[in-house]
């Protein structure tokens, strides 16, 4: 008898309780957006994935979470699109190849270029590096120190320059 009531409750709950978002991924060509995006819809890993052309959008739900994820291409002839996707979204997620040491200066550049339009100011932005486990990638420290990101407000900075933390990162 609980499980019934139990069943009925969650059902009651789905009628009136359901949250939708809407994401974009983007990152330069080969970063890993389609691969993340099929494991996060279906669950498995497929190593030979084609190159997005334009865009991919997918809608994932989980239990009463529905998400709408654009996956736009990454090649340089698609990257001015990023911005007219990423406008309006809950949240945007930059995949960067953190094993191609060759590209990080490009994935640099153009996070750098998309976090700085004002269209977009107030949306997070989640940086996801990728292929960290691969021979030669970069850890954690060593790609935020590349991509040169992070905000910080004066007084947060003031204090860590006291403290000399922060004494290696880009400014």
């Amino acid at each position: 008898m609980l499980s019934l009531v139990a069943r009925l409750l969650e059902w009651l709950r789905s009628l009136f309780w359901k949250e939708e978002m809407e994401l974009t991924l983007v990152g330069l060509q080969y970063s890993g957006k389609t691969t993340l995006l099929t494991v996060l819809a279906s669950g498995q890993f497929t190593e030979d994935m084609i190159p997005t052309v334009g865009f991919n959008m997918r809608k994932i739900t989980k239990g009463n979470v529905t998400i709408k994820v654009w996956d736009i291409g990454g090649q340089p002839r698609f990257r001015s699109m990023w911005e007219r996707y990423c406008r309006g979204v809950n949240a945007v997620v930059y995949m960067v190849d953190a094993a191609d040491l060759e590209k990080v200066e490009a994935s640099k550049n153009e996070l750098h270029s998309l976090i700085d339009k004002p269209q977009l100011h107030g949306i997070p932005v989640l940086v996801l590096g990728n292929k960290r486990d691969l021979p030669g990638a970069l850890d954690e420290k060593q790609l935020i120190e590349k991509l040169c990101y992070f905000t910080l407000s004066d007084i947060t900075l003031q204090a860590l320059l006291k403290s000399r933390t922060m004494s290696n990162y880009c400014w």
